[in-house]
């Protein structure tokens, strides 16, 4: 066995890394950039190197810098984690060079499934099921176009050097094709230097099922059953499940011996992933590419076999081979994983930027696998994962319970989060029957984005805490001179707000109780202008609080809540939904604490990639106005009304900064 590696990757897969290797008492090295100065995963090794700059592209993606620190500190081999360079050949090569081994397969191998095109004719000739398309050297659109109607629309566009969902378009018709294979060849060329293509089937509701294998690069492949991961947005996955739900016995037998043949076809060697699409129509499974590493997924896999695959990495490269035979893996349970992501559902999952200011994570209940802490900054450098929640259970309903309420007990202030996302995902009626289908989220978008207003119990969870704040610092009008003026009842008024609607709260004290008069701000203006006014809200409460906690009776029903600053506002937590509550001053006006709609500035700092129109261009609602990159994905940034661009503060190729002013549109009179 090794005693020491280097771990070339950050975050949560390096900190999880690290606690194997520190259990087999392997010494371990970081390395980190300058946005990891402080990050868990430096503190979790025993020795930690810095490689360079914040970008990627200068630090973590380069090898030299990775094999120039295993020379400094004498590490025998490296573990790439996923990302990054876990895929790259040339690495693999130059580690080799140098005398240092590579936990993966072989670079070989690595560029035999680097390509898409190339491993599809691979598993080909092995006789392994493959989805209908074409991946020929011929890249001319008209080509696409042939191929398109030989194959028959809807096809998907995929990048042969592609991954994540990058660069990946489906198309519904021929007049479609020319502008989605521009625009992914554009995103696949900036995130792989790669813009070949092949097209595919589209499979109109597909699954998305993958096998975990290891290979011990001698002939023998294992596997380790298979994994369900269909629910995915913008074709990256959100939640996962071991096995995989109502599928046929047969189906899965032929399944897993695909994936067992497909590592054999490549002598693999390590942790891989044999990923198939399952059309239940037809009841077939098409292979789609292999991942020649170890996935992001696979503490599902580790829960139902009870294995550690980091050991299993660790063994068969040091050259002990395959730990256990076939016959020898046991499947135990369910379980599920959810990834917890920096993002905003709400706006098409677009990444959030910001400091954790609270971080709570349900360590007692589930697996959590994470790389960050409470007060770290989410920087636009990396994927912004916060962790991986993983639950199980004797039994897939028990394994989805216990993630329902780990999710509930999930408190993330500072940035967005898909944490009540991912909630309303485990609780959707069709999720829970196991009916999925990379179309589910779109299927079930009404569920899946409710509105959820805030009502009696969100104001009077907020009235108390800041009624419990006011008392704490001693200098709350309850607690000062309003409650003993003239022997009047103690009372208080709040403005409060949430999603552009103010209401004005009343509080008086009676026994051991609030009495609350919760009226909407638009009432005293319809007194005003003689119209009639919407009725005020009569309800009481009593409650307790514990730091943020609070346990709150509402008209004689208890319930539970929690609190914590979020920004300039409070976030308010009952169950896994959160409600975030501003404290206006009223004398500034209501409508300066929200924002308005059709804001055209960046979302987050990113690069310009292309401007969409010119000065003078009409442009319709909904159309872009221009693209930027970010968090290695593109977001079209659109027209909010119908309008005219009247000037573009940015050209293409421009770093923005968040906020910044993108460009200058008048609306249409």
């Amino acid at each position: 066995m090794f005693k020491k590696i280097l771990i070339a990757n950050r975050g949560e897969i390096a900190v999880r890394v690290a606690r194997t290797a520190r259990r087999m008492g392997v010494a371990t090295v970081a390395v980190y950039s300058d946005a990891d100065r402080n990050a868990p995963h430096v503190r979790a090794c025993d020795e930690a190197v810095h490689i360079g700059p914040s970008a990627a592209a200068e630090s973590y993606l380069r090898a030299e810098k990775i094999i120039e620190a295993c020379k400094k500190t004498g590490a025998q081999a490296v573990h790439p984690g996923y990302g990054f360079l876990s895929e790259n050949a040339a690495f693999a090569d130059a580690l080799d060079k140098a005398g240092i081994v590579f936990i993966g397969p072989t670079a070989e191998t690595i560029r035999a499934m680097g390509s898409k095109s190339a491993a599809k004719d691979l598993m080909e000739a092995a006789k392994v099921p493959t989805t209908p398309g074409y991946q020929g050297e011929d890249q001319a659109v008209a080509t696409f176009k042939k191929e398109a109607t030989r194959i028959g629309y809807p096809v998907l566009l995929k990048a042969t050097a592609g991954g994540g969902g990058k660069g990946m378009r489906m198309v519904a018709k021929e007049s479609d094709l020319e502008d989605a294979l521009t625009s992914a060849q554009r995103e696949a060329k900036s995130a792989f230097g790669d813009d070949r293509f092949l097209i595919e089937k589209y499979v109109t509701r597909a699954r998305h099922v993958e096998v975990q294998i290891f290979g011990d690069g001698k002939g023998e492949v294992v596997h380790m059953f298979e994994r369900d991961c269909s629910v995915q947005r913008r074709h990256q996955k959100v939640i996962e499940e071991a096995p995989a739900p109502n599928l046929p016995a047969n189906t899965r037998a032929a399944l897993l011996k695909a994936g067992v043949d497909a590592g054999k076809a490549v002598n693999y060697r390590g942790a891989g992933t044999v990923e198939f699409l399952y059309d239940a129509e037809d009841d077939a499974v098409y292979f789609m590419e292999m991942n020649t590493r170890l996935q992001v997924e696979h503490p599902v896999s580790e829960m139902i076999t009870g294995l550690d695959f980091v050991e299993w990495q660790l063994r068969i490269a040091a050259g002990e081979g395959l730990p256990l035979a076939q016959d020898e893996i046991r499947e135990n349970g369910h379980a599920f994983e959810a990834r917890l992501y920096a993002e905003n559902p709400k706006q098409n999952f677009a990444p959030s930027i910001g400091t954790l200011t609270t971080l709570l994570l349900p360590s007692e209940t589930a697996r959590i696998d994470s790389g960050v802490e409470e007060n770290q900054e989410i920087t636009p450098f990396y994927d912004p994962m916060i962790a991986k929640v993983v639950t199980s259970g004797k039994t897939r309903d028990e394994a989805l319970g216990a993630m329902r309420a780990a999710l509930s007990e999930t408190r993330v202030a500072g940035l967005e989060t898909n944490a009540a996302f991912l909630y309303a995902l485990a609780a959707e009626p069709d999720f829970i029957k196991g009916d999925v289908s990379t179309k589910f989220i779109d299927e079930h978008e009404e569920a899946l984005f409710a509105e959820t207003s805030a009502g009696p119990k969100q104001w009077a969870a907020a009235g108390m805490w800041k009624r419990g704040s006011y008392a704490s610092n001693n200098n709350g009008p309850l607690d000062g001179l309003i409650g003993f003026r003239l022997n009047r009842p103690r009372h208080e008024v709040m403005w409060l707000e949430h999603d552009g609607h103010a209401a004005l709260l009343r509080l008086s004290k009676a026994g051991d109780h609030f009495n609350a008069t919760l009226e909407p701000d638009a009432s005293a203006a319809a007194r005003r202008e003689g119209r009639e006014a919407q009725p005020a809200v009569q309800f009481t409460f009593s409650g307790v609080t514990t730091d943020n906690a609070m346990r709150l009776t509402h008209d004689g029903e208890d319930f539970s809540a929690f609190a914590a600053p979020h920004n300039d506002k409070l976030r308010i937590w009952i169950g896994a939904d959160h409600w975030d509550i501003a404290f206006p001053d009223p004398l500034a006006g209501i409508s300066s604490h929200h924002s308005s709609e059709g804001s055209l500035t960046a979302p987050m700092p990113g690069v310009i990639t292309m401007l969409s129109a010119k000065p003078g261009d009409a442009i319709e609602a909904g159309k872009p106005l221009l693209v930027m990159e970010a968090m290695k994905m593109e977001h079209a940034i659109k027209a909010p009304y119908d309008g005219v661009v009247k000037a573009y503060k940015f050209n293409a190729g421009d770093q923005v900064k968040d906020g910044d002013l993108l460009v200058e549109f008048e609306e249409s009179a």
